[in-house]
Order: structure tokens, then C-alpha cells, then sequence
């Protein structure tokens, strides 16, 4: 094999390692380009659901996301009188935090 050859193999197999390596972590962060949210799902929304609605006093669920980037839930609970509180939770559906319209 010359060394042109050996060094232009050589070359290739290091970009495509770099190239996975790029693509395994964009998976693992959750890089997606279509920037869909992943909803809650199964016995995790149900408990986040009655725990926002706990903490904000009742209202109607509009929408959840897992991963989110101020907890590892998120639900959005739409108030009686029409504000929105996105409600965050830890992995023990611990509230961390809440938001509510307007709010910076």
C-alpha cells in the first residue's frame, strides 16, 4: 500500500468517526432539528398533571414536555381565568419552578 493511499484511508476513517461521534451527540442532547417537544407520556403524565394542577390550584392542562430545559418536565396548565403557568418538575415530580404569562 503506498502512503498516499494509507495516509487518504487513514484521513476518511477519522472523518467519518468524528461525523458519528457528531451525530451520537446531538442524539444524546436531544439536538433535533425539527425542534419537536416530546409530550409526557403513560403513568409520568398523569402524576405531573395532578401535581401542577396541585400547585396552581386547578385549571386545564395544555400541553407537557419532557426535557425541558428548566426541569425534566414541563407542564402547561391553562388557568380559569386565562393565564398560563407552565409549572417545572424534577425526576420526583418536585416542583422546581413556575412562570406565568408576562413573566421574563
Amino acid at each position: 500500500m503506498t502512503g498516499k493511499l494509507k495516509t487518504g484511508l487513514i484521513a476518511t476513517g477519522v472523518a467519518a468517526a468524528l461525523a458519528a461521534g457528531g451525530a451520537g451527540i446531538a442524539v444524546a442532547t436531544g439536538g433535533d432539528d425539527d425542534g419537536a417537544d416530546k409530550p409526557i407520556t403513560g403513568g409520568a403524565l398523569d402524576r405531573a398533571k395532578r401535581v401542577a394542577l396541585d400547585h396552581t390550584g386547578g385549571g386545564r392542562v395544555s400541553a407537557t414536555e419532557v426535557g425541558d430545559e428548566e426541569g425534566y418536565y414541563e407542564v402547561e396548565v391553562m388557568r380559569d381565568d386565562g393565564t398560563q403557568v407552565d409549572v417545572h418538575l424534577d425526576r420526583n415530580f418536585e416542583v422546581l419552578a413556575e412562570h406565568s404569562d408576562g413573566e421574563d
